[in-house]
């Protein structure tokens, strides 16, 4: 299996993968964005792709969610993974050693709290927690280290001088597994009990509080609502959708109801349920 993440080996993405899928045949293809992600996929590279799409503390992915309706990829599973951020330096080195800190955006965005300590560490954001660690490994740097995931620091051989970094100790992503259906599906789950879809609705009072009443109708759970602009029109807006539901009768049934008062409808995927790995 063939799969595409974001960022390097010993990434978030890339534990992801390897929770959801057997870790011993997984070829990783490692990409420098989720646009690389999606091509990859596209053009046969890649078989699949698990690609982050909402994160407890940033909130939603928004151009993913738009990568995900206009390149025509399906889902077909979800993991959500506990994210612990961890210091790592190479071996020998101690945090009072430590006077500069690269890691992605994000992964800073949530440790600030933690060197609010050590004024004299300068934060410095790169493309990936994994390659950052890589960096610091491979360029030798003393003086420096970088946050990113326990693997990480197995994998690049770094010493971890702090665990579990992160403010927010109930910190978790959402990763979505995608492949692109070429005629006759090559992934499909038994059983499914969620669904993700896709809809634009008239620019009329109640359009959506109608759809949301069907849902309720036919005994559907709205696990998450999110809108995204349509580009070339102000203020109008696809809507994304996650559904559970126990009977897949009564999901189809409800399909078939809000059909007249939506557009564009698009089924993006049915698959099961996510499990948490903490």
């Amino acid at each position: 299996m063939k799969v595409a993440i974001q960022g390097g080996k010993g990434s978030f993405h890339d534990q992801a993968a390897r929770e959801y899928f057997d870790s011993s045949k997984l070829d990783l293809i490692c990409c420098h964005s989720f646009d690389e992600l999606f091509d990859s996929v596209s053009e046969k590279r890649a078989d699949v792709a698990v690609m982050a799409i909402e994160n407890t503390v940033a909130g939603s992915l928004l151009p993913n969610y738009a990568l995900l309706r206009d390149l025509g990829f399906s889902v077909i599973g979800e993991i959500y993974l506990r994210i612990s951020q961890h210091l790592m330096a190479l071996p020998g080195q101690k945090i009072e050693d430590i006077n500069e800190v690269f890691s992605h955006y994000m992964a800073i965005a949530q440790t600030r709290k933690f060197f609010k300590q050590y004024p004299h560490i300068k934060l410095i954001e790169s493309e990936d927690t994994a390659l950052s660690a890589e960096k610091i490994a491979v360029e030798q740097l003393r003086g420096g280290a970088a946050i990113a995931s326990r693997m990480a620091a197995e994998m690049y051989g770094l010493d971890i001088l702090a665990e579990e970094i992160e403010t927010n100790k109930k910190n978790f992503t959402r990763f979505l597994v995608l492949y692109k259906p070429n005629g006759k599906p090559k992934f499909k789950q038994e059983n499914p009990d969620k669904a993700s879809l896709s809809f634009s609705l008239p620019h009329k009072t109640g359009s959506l509080s109608q759809v949301l009443s069907i849902f309720s109708f036919y005994d559907l759970n709205l696990s998450k609502i999110q809108s995204i602009p349509i580009l070339g029109k102000e203020f109008r807006y696809h809507f994304l959708v996650d559904l559970t539901f126990k009977q897949i009768e009564r999901y189809k049934q409800s399909l078939e109801a809000i059909r007249p008062l939506t557009v564009d409808l698009t089924l993006l995927g049915e698959y099961k349920k996510g499990i948490k790995i903490s």
